[in-house]
């Protein structure tokens, strides 16, 4: 089917939680996007997702979906030890991606999906959401302009107190589906965000996990976490499920030679040496909109997108050396497969 509306159409793949984040932001672009068709297993899922649009091709597999064609991209809302095998059938049909976190779960998916997009030349678009606060385009600017100097160290914090229930949690609770615990799913966003403010690519990690309320999982619901990247800046992240952060806690903060700069996500406060504290105010965003408008802009214009399936799997590198640091209980080194190879 060729592409007569020069909108950029999207196949969903997976019609769950997050799934409707997505669709909400599909819907916010009604003149860059276009919602083409769904694949879940779940007929209900996918009609859900849907809604009243009867134009949206529904498929209980995802291969048949990509196979009829008609579609310029996907997007991927599986569940995490899913990811790879999309991401890299897409690909290989020549169409581009967008995929939620974590991009995969193994070094070895990993390299797997940086051969898929050399050998294909797809643009793969990790959906790190957080990117598009105003408050972090903001900190992202004021550090790049070099009003900060260098950059020495970078905090960010996710936690929340998490309900999940042993029947509610499904297959998060599991390592095998979900490759860990909550490091690799809620703590990814820190960690993305943390890489975005360093500026550099990460290469050895230190960090504690613990499971100090959600017993019934298999992983750890908190997790502190070192990173050194390769310029210098060094990065802790605090994530959790099992608490809410103590009043004052910042989302993110950031001290370089010539000051400082510090979130909680609405509200960037900056402080220059010898200058007045500025604090900016932001109105709230549909992140999801905002990344959906990105990478559909990026594809039509030919751009890179934000972060690509390189960041992605530099944020990989990190949760496995972090796992691998926790269970030796040394500083574990980061393995940079996209970059030391076919990306």
């Amino acid at each position: 089917m060729s592409n007569t509306t020069g909108k950029i159409r999207i196949g969903l793949i997976g019609a769950g939680g997050i799934a409707g984040a997505h669709v909400a932001g599909y819907l916010r672009n009604p003149d860059t996007v276009e919602f083409a068709a769904i694949a879940d297993p779940v007929a209900e899922s996918a009609e859900k997702r849907r809604g009243d649009d009867d134009g949206v091709r529904i498929y209980s597999d995802y291969r048949e979906m990509i196979a009829a064609g008609g579609l310029d991209a996907v997007d991927i809302c599986l569940p995490h030890h899913l990811h790879a095998e999309a991401v890299i059938a897409a690909a290989d049909a020549g169409l581009h991606v967008l995929c939620e976190k974590p991009l995969c779960l193994t070094a070895e998916e990993a390299e797997a999906i940086a051969a898929a997009v050399d050998r294909n030349g797809v643009t793969v678009m990790c959906a790190h959401n957080q990117l598009f606060l105003p408050a972090v385009a903001a900190a992202k600017e004021l550090v790049d302009s070099g009003a900060l100097g260098r950059v020495y160290e970078v905090r960010t914090t996710d936690s929340f107190f998490n309900d999940f229930t042993v029947e509610s949690m499904g297959w998060r609770a599991h390592a095998a589906t979900a490759g860990g615990g909550e490091l690799i799913d809620t703590g990814y966003h820190p960690l993305y965000l943390l890489q975005h403010l360093a500026g550099g690519t990460p290469v050895e990690v230190t960090a504690m996990l613990s499971r100090h309320r959600l017993e019934f999982m298999e992983g750890e619901d908190s997790a502190q976490v070192l990173v050194r990247y390769d310029n210098g800046v060094v990065g802790h992240v605090t994530t959790s499920w099992a608490y809410q952060p103590a009043v004052g806690t910042e989302k993110f903060s950031l001290v370089g030679e010539k000051g400082s700069l510090s979130s909680d996500g609405n509200t960037l406060i900056s402080r220059i040496r010898g200058e007045e504290p500025v604090t900016r105010e932001f109105e709230p965003v549909h992140e999801f909109a905002a990344e959906v408008a990105h990478f559909a802009e990026c594809l039509r214009e030919g751009r890179r997108p934000i972060q690509t399936h390189v960041e992605g799997i530099d944020v990989l590198g990190v949760i496995l050396a972090a796992y691998e640091s926790a269970s030796s209980r040394t500083i574990a080194p980061v393995q940079n497969v996209a970059r030391a190879g076919v990306s």
